[in-house]
């Protein structure tokens, strides 16, 4: 994993993959601290959100994609993948979001790491 280091903003950096092999409407999934987390190729951009709903235990990597949208494949809450915000019940609590940063086609997602250095 890299590293990045912003002065207030210090972030890990977790590679996804290539941008060329995450096609349109399509999903990677990457795991980094503990944490899996989606990775989305939408026509607006790559987002990046927690795998679980925060309704059920649920994989949103093997939900509905509908643009920035994804659908909970158990109870079809969707989540604003910009945002992270539900459409509503039965899911009521936002998804964490991670940026997608885009280096020259290679794809990192950024975790943000706590002050004290430890494990957020």
């Amino acid at each position: 994993m890299d590293t990045a280091a912003g002065d207030a903003g210090v972030a890990e950096r977790v590679r996804v993959g290539l941008l060329a092999d995450l096609r349109l409407d399509e999903v990677a999934v990457v795991e980094a601290r503990g944490r899996r987390i989606a990775v989305f190729h939408t026509e607006e951009g790559v987002f990046g959100v927690d795998d679980r709903c925060t309704h059920q235990d649920a994989a949103l990597s093997d939900g509905f994609l509908e643009g920035c949208l994804i659908e909970c494949p158990l109870h079809a809450s969707f989540f604003d993948l910009r945002t992270g915000e539900p459409s509503g019940p039965p899911a009521t609590r936002a998804v964490a979001t991670y940026p997608v940063v885009d280096e020259d086609g290679e794809l990192f997602v950024e975790l943000p790491v706590p002050a004290d250095g430890g494990v957020s």
